[in-house]
């Protein structure tokens, strides 16, 4: 995978993650945002990102993994790993 691939992905990534918190005003989101930094992340938003990693990316995420990811790169991660086994 070139850089370039991986940027997209998870700039990809990231897109959809805002979309399945659907915040109420726009907020800026980026690979490096801290879950427990937005304003919105409750356990509704992280219903929307279990249901989003599932339905666009395969990734059966739980609560428990999301309560081990600080940001949402730690999210990515977290399905990339799922995706490889």
């Amino acid at each position: 995978m070139t850089a370039d691939v991986a940027i997209a992905e998870i700039a990809n990534f990231v897109e959809q993650f805002v979309i399945a918190v659907d915040f109420q005003d726009p907020v800026p989101v980026g690979a490096d945002t801290r879950l427990a930094d937005l304003p919105e992340w409750d356990s509704l938003a992280a219903l929307g990102v279990i249901v989003m990693c599932d339905t666009e990316f395969g990734v059966a995420i739980t609560g428990n993994d999301l309560k081990e990811c600080a940001t949402v790169a730690d999210i990515y991660a977290r399905v990339l790993a799922k995706k490889t086994h």
